[in-house]
């Protein structure tokens, strides 16, 4: 009877034992060998790497422990190897970012281990490595794939001399000082018009008109018998020849007080003849603005019958804003934008800020002097105007507006301490000008920094620094004393 019971149970363990060989499939070799390395005694001088549940379960420890079934924990050495998914926390890394610390919780939670282990979702947990933990708070890591995925770019900090853009808006007027009229000081009649058309170049003496005035003759004639008087009273006394002299100088500054040429001046005294109309010449060169006169009209004097302007040279009256008048002086640069020429830049220089302001668009003219050889900008053109401003003498330490983050408090920007790895700093900012931030404290000149997908890197950064404070390691003996 006990040999039947004894054999029973001898083949139930058998079928049991196959049946375990079955179900077991690949990790039967694998808890055979490290039960195998369990069995050997450990040379004094090795230790292990961790310890692994003798079942072969999934479940590691950094000290000894006990399964539920009581039996020890596997340790596990390094000469031995390990799974893929169990690295060690004392093993370095294969991706050059020295040893793993520790494993944090993939979804940020404050949960850290020591050892390869899985969340609730099945997810693994992050390793954390040495070189990581001894960053500044908010360090992160990214590597070269997401880099290129994220499309993040960096540029360094240089010293340079911040310039300001002022941008306002304006029209071309006329240079004031190259601006003339005719206007003749005496009554008469345009008998001829020799300029009839207005924007016709001229040229200075050259003829526009001839009158007839009936005055300017009858001061020309006195002056002609003035003359031929002081001829007449050469060899009288003194007295005679002084008097027919001062007669003949009155009629000679009465026909200058007419603005009489000097050319018409000369002709009467080598003549003698009064001419019945005088021709009036252009006084500068230039091109005809305006033009009243019309053959056979009668004038008065001080009419103008000619408005001739020289736009060689022309202005630029720009409407500044308040804000930005401490900027601008006259010397600058001014590069100006014409609608009339979308594809083409002038270029012209501040020489004037007017001193007045209007009230009710709270900006000042500025007048910008644009060389005009080709005669392209004419009078009432609209133009845009860029003035490059400096705000300083000396270089200061700038970065593109684009890598400072403005959380409203205070500023923050990412430095790339090494290729795919980058520190939250924080920095006092200064001046802004054209695309650049003045930095004032926490960049050197040289230091790279984030200008795109930063925002990205930052929200990771946030949350890292938010964690760190639950992010210790559990010790060993916390690990073991875990059920």
């Amino acid at each position: 009877m006990n040999r039947r019971l004894l054999g029973g149970a001898c083949l139930l363990g058998m079928s049991t034992a196959g049946a375990a060989l079955w179900l077991a499939g690949d990790w039967l070799p694998a808890l055979t060998a490290r039960t195998a390395v369990a069995q050997q005694a450990p040379s004094p001088a090795r230790q292990p790497l961790y310890y692994q549940d003798p079942s072969g379960r999934p479940e590691y420890s950094a000290a000894p422990r006990k399964a539920a079934d009581g039996r020890d924990f596997v340790p596990v050495y390094e000469d031995i190897g390990a799974p893929p998914q169990a690295a060690a926390p004392a093993r370095a890394s294969s991706g050059g970012h020295g040893r793993i610390l520790y494993y944090r919780n993939p979804m940020g939670l404050p949960d850290t281990s020591p050892v390869p282990k899985k969340d609730s979702m099945g997810m693994d947990y992050i390793p954390v490595y040495e070189d990581e933990a001894n960053q500044p708070t908010g360090t992160v890591t990214v590597s070269p794939e997401r880099v290129q995925m994220l499309g993040v770019r960096t540029e360094a900090a240089a010293e340079r001399t911040m310039t300001r853009s002022i941008r306002a808006v304006g029209t071309i007027a006329v240079d004031e000082r190259r601006l003339a009229v005719v206007a003749p000081r005496f009554e008469g009649w345009i008998q001829r018009l020799l300029v009839n058309e207005t924007g016709q170049p001229v040229r200075r003496g050259q003829p526009l008109f001839e009158v007839y005035s009936p005055e300017l003759a009858a001061a020309e004639q006195e002056y002609v018998i003035a003359r031929q008087a002081e001829g007449a009273m050469a060899h009288a006394d003194p007295a005679m020849r002084s008097g027919t002299a001062g007669i003949a100088a009155a009629a000679l500054a009465r026909l200058r007080n007419f603005d009489l040429p000097a050319e018409e001046v000369v002709r009467l005294r080598r003549t003698g003849r009064v001419s019945r109309t005088l021709t009036l010449t252009a006084p500068m060169d230039g091109v005809v603005l305006e033009k009243v006169a019309i053959q056979g009209m009668r004038f008065a004097p001080g009419d103008t019958l000619y408005r001739i302007a020289d736009l060689s040279t022309v202005w630029l009256l720009a409407d500044v804003f308040e804000q930005d008048l401490g900027l601008v002086g006259p010397g600058q640069e001014a590069s100006i934008a014409i609608t009339a020429y979308p594809d083409r830049r002038f270029t012209g220089k501040v020489t004037f800020v007017y001193p007045t302001l209007n009230a009710a668009t709270r900006t000042a003219k500025v007048r910008i002097e644009i060389p005009n050889p080709e005669q392209l900008l004419k009078p009432d053109m609209y133009a845009t105007v860029e003035v490059a401003a400096p705000l300083g003498s000396t270089p200061v330490v700038a970065v593109p507006d684009s890598a400072v983050l403005d959380s409203g408090t205070r500023q923050v920007v990412l430095v790339e301490r090494a290729p795919g790895r980058y520190e939250p700093r924080p920095v006092a900012t200064g001046r802004r000008a054209d695309g650049q931030v003045e930095i004032r404290q926490g960049i050197r000149a040289g230091e790279r920094v984030v200008v795109g997908a930063n925002f990205l890197i930052d929200a990771e950064s946030n949350l890292r620094a938010a964690l760190q404070p639950f992010a210790a390691p559990p010790t060993p003996t916390q690990e073991g004393q875990r059920p």
